[in-house]
């Protein structure tokens, strides 16, 4: 939990984070994603795991691929991704 002042008022809020809500669903669900790097190149395949730097991929042919985060662009899934939140199993 964070506490945060506003206006005198301390409020509490929990921290969402999307980002591994969002991976942890494409990885449970054994969704295809299409990873885009910085530098253009486009990677296509199942999320097997993931941590606060890197993603651990395995595309069609099977290959594992270990990506770092501050290399990504953008993480494209197959189809919309359901975000319940705070299910991060």
């Amino acid at each position: 939990m964070r506490h945060t002042e506003l206006g005198g008022l301390a409020l509490s809020k929990t921290i969402l984070n999307l980002q591994d809500t969002f991976l942890n669903q494409v990885r449970k669900e054994n969704m295809p994603v299409t990873v885009f790097l910085v530098n253009g190149y486009q990677l296509k395949g199942i999320v097997k795991g993931f941590d606060n730097f890197t993603i651990i991929m395995v595309d069609a042919d099977g290959r594992q691929q270990l990506v770092y985060k501050h290399a990504v662009s953008t993480v494209q899934p197959a189809r919309a991704v359901s975000m319940t939140v705070g299910e991060v199993n």
